[in-house]
Protein backbone atom coordinates (compact mmCIF):
# COMPACT_ATOMS: atom_id res chain seq x y z
CA UNK A 1 0.00 0.00 0.00
CA UNK A 2 1.23 3.35 -1.43
CA UNK A 3 2.17 5.91 1.43
CA UNK A 4 -0.01 8.95 0.64
CA UNK A 5 3.07 11.83 -0.43
CA UNK A 6 2.94 14.71 2.30
CA UNK A 7 2.28 18.16 1.60
CA UNK A 8 5.35 20.23 0.75
CA UNK A 9 5.76 22.98 2.96
CA UNK A 10 7.09 25.23 0.43
CA UNK A 11 4.85 28.26 -0.81
CA UNK A 12 1.97 26.84 1.69
CA UNK A 13 2.69 29.61 4.07
CA UNK A 14 1.54 33.17 5.14
CA UNK A 15 3.48 34.84 3.23
CA UNK A 16 2.44 33.79 -0.22
CA UNK A 17 -1.08 33.47 0.89
CA UNK A 18 -0.99 37.08 1.51
CA UNK A 19 0.10 37.91 -1.54
CA UNK A 20 -2.54 36.19 -3.89
CA UNK A 21 -4.82 37.73 -1.21
CA UNK A 22 -3.88 41.01 -2.30
CA UNK A 23 -4.82 40.10 -6.12
CA UNK A 24 -8.43 37.94 -4.87
CA UNK A 25 -9.35 40.99 -2.16
CA UNK A 26 -9.60 43.47 -4.60
CA UNK A 27 -11.34 40.77 -7.23
CA UNK A 28 -14.04 39.83 -4.87
CA UNK A 29 -14.81 43.70 -3.72
CA UNK A 30 -15.30 45.05 -7.52
CA UNK A 31 -17.58 41.92 -8.51
CA UNK A 32 -19.49 42.32 -5.16
CA UNK A 33 -20.15 46.35 -6.06
CA UNK A 34 -20.92 45.69 -9.56
CA UNK A 35 -22.95 43.18 -8.78
CA UNK A 36 -24.85 45.30 -6.22
CA UNK A 37 -25.02 47.90 -9.49
CA UNK A 38 -26.61 45.25 -11.63
CA UNK A 39 -28.88 43.62 -8.91
CA UNK A 40 -30.08 47.38 -8.41
CA UNK A 41 -31.29 47.80 -11.92
CA UNK A 42 -32.54 44.33 -12.42
CA UNK A 43 -34.76 44.57 -9.38
CA UNK A 44 -34.79 47.48 -7.58
CA UNK A 45 -36.42 48.55 -4.43
CA UNK A 46 -39.98 50.22 -4.72
CA UNK A 47 -38.45 52.98 -3.51
CA UNK A 48 -35.58 53.26 -5.43
CA UNK A 49 -37.29 52.58 -8.65
CA UNK A 50 -38.49 55.49 -10.14
CA UNK A 51 -35.12 57.58 -9.70
CA UNK A 52 -33.13 54.41 -11.73
CA UNK A 53 -30.97 56.87 -14.02
CA UNK A 54 -30.98 55.49 -18.10
CA UNK A 55 -28.00 57.72 -18.75
CA UNK A 56 -25.10 56.78 -19.30
CA UNK A 57 -26.41 54.24 -22.30
CA UNK A 58 -23.67 52.16 -21.92
CA UNK A 59 -23.44 52.56 -18.22
CA UNK A 60 -25.08 48.69 -17.48
CA UNK A 61 -22.95 47.19 -20.26
CA UNK A 62 -19.88 48.33 -18.39
CA UNK A 63 -20.45 47.46 -14.72
CA UNK A 64 -22.23 43.96 -15.62
CA UNK A 65 -19.65 43.18 -18.25
CA UNK A 66 -16.87 44.08 -15.25
CA UNK A 67 -18.80 42.04 -12.99
CA UNK A 68 -18.82 38.67 -15.26
CA UNK A 69 -15.48 39.21 -16.21
CA UNK A 70 -14.30 39.67 -12.48
CA UNK A 71 -16.14 36.36 -11.45
CA UNK A 72 -14.23 34.03 -13.94
CA UNK A 73 -11.03 35.58 -13.29
CA UNK A 74 -11.77 34.69 -9.68
CA UNK A 75 -11.61 30.60 -10.96
CA UNK A 76 -7.95 30.90 -11.17
CA UNK A 77 -6.90 33.77 -8.38
CA UNK A 78 -9.23 31.79 -6.26
CA UNK A 79 -7.88 28.20 -6.89
CA UNK A 80 -4.15 29.33 -6.26
CA UNK A 81 -5.50 30.86 -3.25
CA UNK A 82 -7.21 27.33 -1.80
CA UNK A 83 -3.72 25.66 -2.89
CA UNK A 84 -2.03 27.74 -0.94
CA UNK A 85 -3.53 27.82 2.28
CA UNK A 86 -5.45 23.83 2.12
CA UNK A 87 -2.70 21.82 4.00
CA UNK A 88 -3.46 24.08 7.39
CA UNK A 89 -7.41 23.20 6.74
CA UNK A 90 -6.77 19.74 7.54
CA UNK A 91 -4.37 20.02 10.15
CA UNK A 92 -5.53 17.68 13.36
CA UNK A 93 -7.14 18.07 15.83
CA UNK A 94 -9.39 20.26 13.69
CA UNK A 95 -10.32 22.34 16.75
CA UNK A 96 -7.80 23.07 19.85
CA UNK A 97 -10.26 25.87 21.64
CA UNK A 98 -13.24 27.77 21.59
CA UNK A 99 -11.69 30.81 19.63
CA UNK A 100 -10.05 28.61 17.37
CA UNK A 101 -13.21 26.96 16.75
CA UNK A 102 -15.17 30.22 15.55
CA UNK A 103 -11.82 31.21 13.59
CA UNK A 104 -12.49 27.50 11.76
CA UNK A 105 -16.12 27.47 11.59
CA UNK A 106 -15.46 31.63 10.10
CA UNK A 107 -12.99 30.09 7.45
CA UNK A 108 -15.53 27.08 6.72
CA UNK A 109 -18.18 29.48 5.74
CA UNK A 110 -15.82 31.87 3.59
CA UNK A 111 -14.60 29.02 1.55
CA UNK A 112 -18.07 27.24 1.06
CA UNK A 113 -19.75 31.05 -0.21
CA UNK A 114 -16.94 31.63 -2.09
CA UNK A 115 -16.62 28.36 -4.27
CA UNK A 116 -20.66 28.28 -4.27
CA UNK A 117 -20.74 31.64 -5.30
CA UNK A 118 -18.32 31.23 -8.32
CA UNK A 119 -19.67 27.74 -9.22
CA UNK A 120 -23.32 29.64 -9.52
CA UNK A 121 -22.58 32.54 -11.66
CA UNK A 122 -20.05 30.10 -13.93
CA UNK A 123 -23.90 28.05 -14.01
CA UNK A 124 -25.65 31.28 -14.97
CA UNK A 125 -23.40 32.62 -17.38
CA UNK A 126 -24.20 29.22 -19.43
CA UNK A 127 -27.47 29.58 -18.81
CA UNK A 128 -27.59 25.33 -17.34
CA UNK A 129 -29.91 25.74 -14.24
CA UNK A 130 -29.31 22.39 -12.62
CA UNK A 131 -30.87 23.34 -8.90
CA UNK A 132 -34.34 23.46 -8.06
CA UNK A 133 -34.20 27.10 -6.43
CA UNK A 134 -33.64 30.54 -8.00
CA UNK A 135 -30.73 31.46 -9.35
CA UNK A 136 -30.57 35.56 -8.43
CA UNK A 137 -32.05 35.31 -4.74
CA UNK A 138 -29.74 32.78 -3.67
CA UNK A 139 -26.85 34.62 -5.62
CA UNK A 140 -27.99 37.98 -4.12
CA UNK A 141 -27.95 36.42 -0.41
CA UNK A 142 -25.22 34.86 -0.87
CA UNK A 143 -23.31 37.60 -1.75
CA UNK A 144 -24.10 39.72 1.21
CA UNK A 145 -22.67 35.94 3.17
CA UNK A 146 -19.74 35.78 1.54
CA UNK A 147 -18.82 39.94 2.38
CA UNK A 148 -19.46 39.48 6.02
CA UNK A 149 -17.55 36.57 5.62
CA UNK A 150 -14.41 38.17 4.02
CA UNK A 151 -14.53 41.38 6.54
CA UNK A 152 -14.62 38.90 9.23
CA UNK A 153 -11.79 37.09 8.48
CA UNK A 154 -9.52 40.04 7.37
CA UNK A 155 -10.35 41.61 10.81
CA UNK A 156 -9.15 38.10 12.24
CA UNK A 157 -6.06 37.68 10.39
CA UNK A 158 -5.05 41.38 10.65
CA UNK A 159 -2.25 40.43 12.28
CA UNK A 160 -1.01 38.03 9.99
CA UNK A 161 -1.79 40.03 7.00
CA UNK A 162 -0.03 43.23 8.48
CA UNK A 163 3.45 41.13 8.81
CA UNK A 164 3.30 39.52 5.49
CA UNK A 165 1.90 42.70 3.39
CA UNK A 166 5.38 43.46 2.14
CA UNK A 167 8.54 42.38 2.95
CA UNK A 168 11.99 44.63 2.72
CA UNK A 169 14.93 43.94 0.66
CA UNK A 170 17.04 42.06 3.23
CA UNK A 171 14.18 39.84 4.21
CA UNK A 172 13.48 38.96 0.33
CA UNK A 173 17.09 38.02 0.26
CA UNK A 174 16.81 36.02 2.82
CA UNK A 175 13.71 33.94 1.94
CA UNK A 176 14.47 30.73 -0.23
CA UNK A 177 10.91 30.89 -1.51
CA UNK A 178 10.85 34.58 -3.16
CA UNK A 179 11.91 33.40 -6.59
CA UNK A 180 9.11 30.36 -6.50
CA UNK A 181 6.57 32.60 -5.27
CA UNK A 182 7.16 35.20 -7.59
CA UNK A 183 6.78 32.66 -9.92
CA UNK A 184 3.55 31.36 -8.83
CA UNK A 185 1.92 34.85 -8.85
CA UNK A 186 3.35 35.05 -12.54
CA UNK A 187 1.65 31.98 -13.48
CA UNK A 188 -1.27 33.05 -11.37
CA UNK A 189 -1.37 36.52 -13.14
CA UNK A 190 -1.41 34.81 -16.93
CA UNK A 191 -3.96 32.27 -15.82
CA UNK A 192 -5.98 35.32 -14.87
CA UNK A 193 -5.19 37.17 -18.35
CA UNK A 194 -5.51 33.70 -20.37
CA UNK A 195 -9.23 33.53 -18.62
CA UNK A 196 -9.97 37.21 -19.14
CA UNK A 197 -8.98 37.33 -22.78
CA UNK A 198 -10.98 34.37 -24.09
CA UNK A 199 -14.41 35.38 -22.08
CA UNK A 200 -14.10 39.78 -22.22
CA UNK A 201 -14.45 39.87 -26.26
CA UNK A 202 -18.28 39.02 -25.39
CA UNK A 203 -18.54 42.50 -23.82
CA UNK A 204 -15.76 44.51 -25.24
CA UNK A 205 -15.56 44.86 -28.69
CA UNK A 206 -12.44 44.84 -29.86
CA UNK A 207 -11.75 41.48 -28.37
CA UNK A 208 -14.63 40.00 -30.00
CA UNK A 209 -12.82 37.47 -32.47
CA UNK A 210 -10.49 35.69 -29.22
CA UNK A 211 -13.78 35.11 -27.47
CA UNK A 212 -12.96 31.50 -27.04
CA UNK A 213 -14.74 29.85 -24.08
CA UNK A 214 -17.84 32.30 -23.73
CA UNK A 215 -20.90 30.90 -24.56
CA UNK A 216 -22.36 34.20 -26.43
CA UNK A 217 -20.89 35.68 -28.99
CA UNK A 218 -21.82 39.34 -29.94
CA UNK A 219 -22.12 38.98 -33.56
CA UNK A 220 -21.46 36.00 -35.63
CA UNK A 221 -23.50 32.27 -35.58
CA UNK A 222 -26.06 32.20 -33.55
CA UNK A 223 -26.94 35.38 -34.43
CA UNK A 224 -29.90 36.77 -35.29
CA UNK A 225 -30.53 39.86 -37.37
CA UNK A 226 -26.72 40.53 -35.78
CA UNK A 227 -28.00 39.87 -32.02
CA UNK A 228 -27.92 37.12 -29.74
CA UNK A 229 -30.93 35.86 -29.05
CA UNK A 230 -31.82 34.60 -24.67
CA UNK A 231 -35.63 33.58 -25.17
CA UNK A 232 -37.04 32.87 -28.64
CA UNK A 233 -40.57 33.58 -29.64
CA UNK A 234 -40.96 29.67 -29.83
CA UNK A 235 -39.84 29.60 -25.89
CA UNK A 236 -41.93 32.29 -24.96
CA UNK A 237 -45.00 30.78 -26.57
CA UNK A 238 -45.72 33.65 -29.35
CA UNK A 239 -47.34 32.14 -32.12
CA UNK A 240 -46.45 33.57 -35.52
CA UNK A 241 -48.67 37.43 -35.58
CA UNK A 242 -51.49 38.10 -37.84
CA UNK A 243 -49.38 42.30 -38.34
CA UNK A 244 -53.53 43.34 -39.93
CA UNK A 245 -54.94 42.28 -36.84
CA UNK A 246 -52.85 43.19 -34.07
CA UNK A 247 -53.02 46.43 -31.85
CA UNK A 248 -51.10 48.31 -29.67
CA UNK A 249 -53.30 49.45 -26.83
CA UNK A 250 -51.90 52.47 -24.64
CA UNK A 251 -53.78 53.00 -21.64
CA UNK A 252 -54.12 57.06 -19.36
CA UNK A 253 -56.67 59.58 -19.25
CA UNK A 254 -57.04 59.44 -23.65
CA UNK A 255 -56.00 55.53 -24.09
CA UNK A 256 -55.99 54.36 -27.88
CA UNK A 257 -55.43 51.55 -29.82
CA UNK A 258 -53.03 51.89 -32.84
CA UNK A 259 -53.03 49.11 -35.73
CA UNK A 260 -49.04 48.61 -37.08
CA UNK A 261 -49.59 50.30 -39.87
CA UNK A 262 -50.32 53.34 -38.10
CA UNK A 263 -47.80 53.21 -35.90
CA UNK A 264 -45.53 53.06 -38.54
CA UNK A 265 -47.05 56.03 -39.91
CA UNK A 266 -46.11 57.69 -36.97
CA UNK A 267 -42.75 60.16 -36.69
CA UNK A 268 -39.73 57.37 -36.21
CA UNK A 269 -36.36 57.51 -34.86
CA UNK A 270 -33.22 55.94 -34.61
CA UNK A 271 -30.74 55.35 -31.95
CA UNK A 272 -27.42 52.73 -31.52
CA UNK A 273 -28.37 51.35 -28.30
CA UNK A 274 -26.84 47.93 -26.54
CA UNK A 275 -28.64 44.58 -25.65
CA UNK A 276 -27.06 44.08 -22.35
CA UNK A 277 -27.49 40.56 -20.86
CA UNK A 278 -27.06 39.36 -16.94
CA UNK A 279 -24.98 36.53 -18.39
CA UNK A 280 -22.31 39.11 -19.63
CA UNK A 281 -22.98 39.34 -23.41
CA UNK A 282 -23.20 42.45 -25.02
CA UNK A 283 -24.07 43.98 -28.73
CA UNK A 284 -24.95 47.29 -30.07
CA UNK A 285 -27.54 47.57 -32.75
CA UNK A 286 -29.32 50.26 -34.27
CA UNK A 287 -33.28 50.42 -33.62
CA UNK A 288 -36.10 52.18 -34.83
CA UNK A 289 -39.15 52.95 -33.92
CA UNK A 290 -41.23 55.34 -32.14
CA UNK A 291 -40.53 57.36 -29.06
CA UNK A 292 -42.08 55.97 -25.61
CA UNK A 293 -42.35 59.38 -24.35
CA UNK A 294 -44.60 60.42 -27.38
CA UNK A 295 -46.60 57.59 -27.05
CA UNK A 296 -47.87 57.90 -23.49
CA UNK A 297 -48.03 62.00 -24.24
CA UNK A 298 -50.60 60.92 -26.53
CA UNK A 299 -52.42 58.99 -23.88
CA UNK A 300 -52.43 61.84 -21.98
CA UNK A 301 -50.35 60.71 -19.72
CA UNK A 302 -48.89 63.73 -16.44
CA UNK A 303 -45.06 64.57 -16.32
CA UNK A 304 -43.06 62.12 -14.57
CA UNK A 305 -45.31 58.90 -15.35
CA UNK A 306 -44.11 55.64 -14.66
CA UNK A 307 -45.46 52.98 -17.48
CA UNK A 308 -46.20 49.24 -16.94
CA UNK A 309 -45.57 47.33 -20.42
CA UNK A 310 -46.98 44.13 -21.29
CA UNK A 311 -45.75 41.07 -23.43
CA UNK A 312 -47.87 38.57 -25.22
CA UNK A 313 -45.47 36.20 -24.10
CA UNK A 314 -47.45 33.02 -22.49
CA UNK A 315 -43.97 31.85 -21.12
CA UNK A 316 -40.99 33.40 -19.22
CA UNK A 317 -40.80 35.66 -16.20
CA UNK A 318 -40.73 39.13 -17.79
CA UNK A 319 -44.37 39.25 -18.74
CA UNK A 320 -45.28 41.95 -16.91
CA UNK A 321 -42.17 45.02 -16.95
CA UNK A 322 -42.10 48.85 -15.11
CA UNK A 323 -40.27 51.33 -15.78
CA UNK A 324 -40.14 55.08 -14.09
CA UNK A 325 -39.83 58.36 -15.50
CA UNK A 326 -36.65 58.16 -16.12
CA UNK A 327 -36.81 55.99 -18.75
CA UNK A 328 -39.95 56.39 -19.99
CA UNK A 329 -39.51 60.10 -20.93
CA UNK A 330 -36.14 59.75 -21.85
CA UNK A 331 -35.55 60.52 -26.08
CA UNK A 332 -33.80 57.26 -26.67
CA UNK A 333 -36.48 55.19 -25.35
CA UNK A 334 -38.16 53.92 -27.95
CA UNK A 335 -41.06 51.28 -29.05
CA UNK A 336 -38.63 49.41 -31.70
CA UNK A 337 -40.27 47.89 -34.74
CA UNK A 338 -36.88 47.89 -36.53
CA UNK A 339 -33.45 46.53 -35.86
CA UNK A 340 -30.21 47.05 -38.08
CA UNK A 341 -32.86 48.68 -41.13
CA UNK A 342 -34.88 45.16 -40.77
CA UNK A 343 -38.10 44.60 -39.45
CA UNK A 344 -38.03 42.74 -36.39
CA UNK A 345 -37.88 39.00 -36.91
CA UNK A 346 -40.43 36.77 -34.37
CA UNK A 347 -37.08 35.93 -31.96
CA UNK A 348 -36.45 39.76 -31.47
CA UNK A 349 -40.08 40.69 -30.83
CA UNK A 350 -41.83 41.26 -33.83
CA UNK A 351 -43.88 43.63 -34.00
CA UNK A 352 -43.11 45.83 -31.35
CA UNK A 353 -40.07 45.63 -28.44
CA UNK A 354 -38.87 48.22 -26.07
CA UNK A 355 -35.41 49.13 -26.05
CA UNK A 356 -34.05 51.50 -23.59
CA UNK A 357 -30.62 53.18 -22.85
CA UNK A 358 -29.09 51.10 -19.52
CA UNK A 359 -31.20 48.86 -19.05
CA UNK A 360 -31.11 45.03 -18.25
CA UNK A 361 -31.71 43.00 -21.36
CA UNK A 362 -34.64 41.11 -19.73
CA UNK A 363 -36.75 44.21 -19.35
CA UNK A 364 -36.01 44.98 -22.97
CA UNK A 365 -39.67 43.79 -23.19
CA UNK A 366 -40.46 41.56 -26.28
CA UNK A 367 -43.91 40.75 -28.04
CA UNK A 368 -45.23 44.06 -27.09
CA UNK A 369 -49.00 44.54 -26.69
CA UNK A 370 -49.95 46.89 -24.13
CA UNK A 371 -48.36 49.87 -22.54
CA UNK A 372 -50.10 51.54 -19.17
CA UNK A 373 -49.64 54.46 -17.70
CA UNK A 374 -48.87 54.84 -13.79
CA UNK A 375 -48.61 57.57 -11.57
Amino acid sequence: MRTPIPFRARLHDPRTAVAIGRWLGPAVLLCFLTGLVGHGLQTPPGWLAPHLPSRPVWGYRVTQGVHVATGIALVPLLTAKLWTVHPRLWRWPPVRSAEHALERLSIAVLVATAVLQVFLGLMNIAQWYVWPFGFKRVHWALAWVLAGALLLHLAVKAPVIAAHWRADRRERERDPDAGDRRSLLLGVGAAVGAVTLVTVGQTLTPLRRATLLAPRRPSGDGTRQGIPVNHTAAQAGVASVDADAWRLRVSGPDGYALTLRELRALPQHTARLPIVCVEGWSASAEWTGVRLRDLVERAGAPHRSSVRVVSSQRHGAYRVMEMGHTYAEDALTLLALMINGEVLSPDHGFPARIIAPNRPGVWQTKWVSRIEVLR
